[in-house]
């Protein structure tokens, strides 16, 4: 292909000096068949090239040479000095050297395109670029190597090698002097008293500013018409809690470059469920309605065995069950306590029928995409953490255990609790499985978000904080299942697709738990409530036969006889099992898989471990308007395995998360994908397969006519980009 020169104007814009097409028309033509009815893959590679060509190269500041181009980045506060205080230069430039020998081309335009406008450093007019893939790339490398220089080498290795993929927070913000937390998203709770929610809204604000979505749980507060001090029919339940929330995350954002993103969460048994649910009607009266906050609802196993017998369900007071049981309503089963609470008098209550709950659920998905589903007793059976789970996040993929703070009049803490905060970051499948050490991949990507969480301290919300110092909880994901399927000519949801998702979900769990304890041991040290966990006892083992790990297909036994995947013998797991009583792991949660986006882009990946959506996506990416992206290893010859969501159906997505989710710690964020002919019964039949599969969580619910319209629903903005 020849190459094109670009003039720039004064608005620095980029314009081709010959007839050649631009990147964006190059771009484009992947909608369009050629002569011979084939897609025109090779034109979204030109795009890519062309987009540096006519536009990077052209925007770009350069330099002498490196230590020039550091000094500058120092002296006009781009970098953090103390990043690279911690090693010496001749080091931090063979890292660069080392991250450039992977002579590292984009493979798709939106990956190029993707990392120019939303993660390389700029200049503060934000007109030039300061930064190539390969220095974004190294200073992550040298912030999480922390002075360590075989993790800063071992790090450039994996994320230049597309085995490992900070999550989005993590990437953009890892040594920059003007910017974000690296945490992907945040949990709080909230109790049932005016201190609790105030201090709630402020560290709403206050995270929101930082970056990252937020996550608060409402089940504690009592609900509308519940007395206050005594006195009837004082309480406004959740719904103005909920409006404040929005109405501070529409103002708190990330240095304007990410909006404030926020989450509540109810339990199904919550009295004010039913208005909770109405928030999102399109019809919905605007004193409730609720535009841009994100709903989840909680639903214990006693709900669904309910809704099958057509039995009514019973709402309980938040503040009487906690002046019953003397402890907050997030904190109870209500499965186990369902028929003592009808039963007792002190409980306040009303009742609405089973069904007709699910089917508000599914009409208000239907219109939505909302709520996310949290299957409450499935999540709390596996939690191998002493303490219940009664939420989870803006991506319905992280799990964990809180605990409350009790304030004192003046908003200050009595007791600190403990919150949440998420460490994300995923391994791409494809890449994963032809990497050549497996366990150092695995041991690699654990220690950059054990990094993460040591590099963190949120002064400001006390509970995150300490939820964080006392777990070093990470949360490792997964991406690109659909694209290396394909790429090795396996049909998504068939026997040799889950027997594949079953052997590597078992390698990647067996493989992060050694790492885990390995940093354990150089550390003597392990996470705060490890003495009262399933690890300590050995019973988290237990639940496991090691002969369940190995392929059984011969397809996929081929796959691993050709990797560098152990798959641990019975042997190995008792040994595992021996070492971690004695000596821990550093880590309360290791893995929890998100729905990732933008990560995914750059990294030329499918989406999580979903299917594709379509053959070939189409975006609209601020100016410039529609992309085009092919899924990751499709080409012409094996197109007929990458069916997408809607053609594939939610049973086989359901089945592959259900193979993954026995290996996950937390959860998996999954979103289930709908024809246009769907019907709410259809959606009720999806949730009630999930559940009885052991499904922990359903994210959002997609319907091919929405996606058609136009006004398909958000990504997670926390997680997701």
């Amino acid at each position: 292909m020849t190459s094109t020169t670009t003039v720039l104007g004064a608005s620095g814009s980029d314009k081709p000096v010959n007839d050649e097409l631009d990147y964006h028309a190059l771009n484009a033509l992947l909608n369009l068949y050629d002569e011979n009815g084939k897609i025109q893959f090779d034109k979204d590679r030109e795009a890519a090239n062309q987009f540096f060509l006519q536009h990077v190269n052209q925007n770009t500041v350069y330099f002498h040479d490196l230590e020039e181009k550091l000094r500058y980045l120092i002296e006009n506060k781009y970098y953090e000095p103390e990043v690279l205080d911690k090693y010496d230069f001749d080091f931090v430039k063979s890292l660069y050297k080392r991250a450039y020998a992977f002579k590292f081309r984009f493979p798709s335009f939106l990956g190029a395109y993707k990392y120019y406008t939303s993660y390389t450093l700029k200049t503060f007019d934000g007109k030039r670029y300061l930064e190539r893939f390969e220095d974004r790339v190294a200073m992550t490398a040298l912030f999480l190597g922390d002075g360590n220089t075989a993790v800063a080498e071992d790090l450039v290795d994996e994320i230049m090698g597309g085995r490992f993929q900070p999550a989005t927070p993590t990437f953009l913000n890892a040594g920059k002097a003007q910017r974000g937390e690296l945490v992907s998203c945040f949990l709080l709770r909230i109790e049932d008293n005016m201190e609790s929610i105030g201090r709630a809204i402020n560290s709403a604000l206050q995270l929101s500013k930082r970056g990252g979505g937020v996550a608060l749980l409402l089940s504690n507060i009592r609900e509308a018409g519940a007395p206050i001090k005594h006195i009837e029919n004082q309480s406004s339940g959740v719904i103005p809690v909920m409006k404040l929330l929005e109405d501070s995350f529409s103002y708190a954002n990330q240095l304007g470059a990410r909006q404030g993103a926020g989450a509540v969460y109810l339990n199904a048994h919550h009295p004010d469920i039913m208005r909770f649910l109405d928030t999102k009607r399109e019809n919905a009266d605007e004193k409730i309605r609720i535009k841009t906050l994100s709903l989840g609802v909680v639903i214990p196993d006693i709900t669904f065995e309910l809704a099958k017998k057509n039995d009514d369900m019973y709402l309980f007071s938040p503040y009487d069950v906690e002046r019953v049981y003397g402890k907050p309503f997030g904190d109870i089963s209500v499965t186990e306590h369902y028929w003592d609470m009808v039963e007792n008098d002190h409980i306040r209550k009303a009742k609405i029928n089973a069904r007709d709950f699910f089917q508000t659920l599914a009409e208000i998905q239907f219109e939505s995409g909302y709520p996310y589903i949290m299957f409450e007793d499935t999540v709390n059976r596996a939690n191998p953490i002493e303490g219940r789970v009664n939420m989870s996040n803006l991506c319905s993929e992280i799990l964990q255990v809180n605990n409350a703070s009790v304030l004192n009049d003046d908003l200050t803490y009595d007791t600190i609790g403990h919150d949440i905060s998420c460490n994300l970051g995923s391994l791409n499948i494809a890449k994963t499985m032809d990497s050549p050490d497996f366990d150092k991949t695995v041991e690699t990507a654990v220690r950059a978000l054990t990094s993460v969480s040591d590099q963190t301290s949120i002064d400001s919300v006390p509970s995150i904080r300490e939820g964080n110092d006392s777990s070093h909880a990470i949360g490792l994901g997964q991406m690109n299942l659909h694209g290396y399927l394909g790429r090795e000519r396996i049909h998504y949801g068939s026997e040799e697709g889950l027997d594949f998702t079953n052997a590597y979900f078992a390698s990647v769990m067996y493989a992060a738990i050694k790492a885990s304890n390995k940093i354990a041991r150089e550390r003597g040290e392990a996470f705060g409530t490890f003495a009262t966990s399933d690890y300590a006892d050995g019973s988290f083992f237990d639940r496991y036969d090691p002969a369940e790990f190995a392929p059984k297909t011969e397809r996929v036994k081929g796959l691993f006889a050709n990797s560098s995947i152990y798959t641990p013998s019975a042997e190995d797991w008792a040994q595992l099992k021996a070492d971690v009583m004695e000596h821990g792991i550093y880590n309360a949660y290791l893995q929890a898989v998100p729905p990732t986006g933008s990560i995914s882009y750059i990294n030329n990946s499918t989406s999580s471990i979903h299917p594709i959506a379509s053959k070939i996506e189409i975006r609209k990416e601020g100016k410039i308007g529609r992309v085009y992206y092919p899924a990751p290893h499709m080409d012409n010859d094996n197109l007929e395995y990458f069916d997408d969501s809607y053609e594939i159906g939610y049973e086989k997505v359901i089945d592959t998360y259900a193979v993954a989710t026995r290996y996950v710690d937390q959860g998996l964020s999954l979103t289930l994908f709908f024809k246009d002919t769907v019907t709410t019964r259809d959606i009720n039949r999806a949730q009630i397969y999930a559940w009885t599969k052991g499904i922990k969580t359903l994210y959002y619910i997609r319907l091919r006519q929405m996606a058609l319209a136009g006004t398909e629903v958000e990504g997670c903005v926390s997680c997701m980009l």
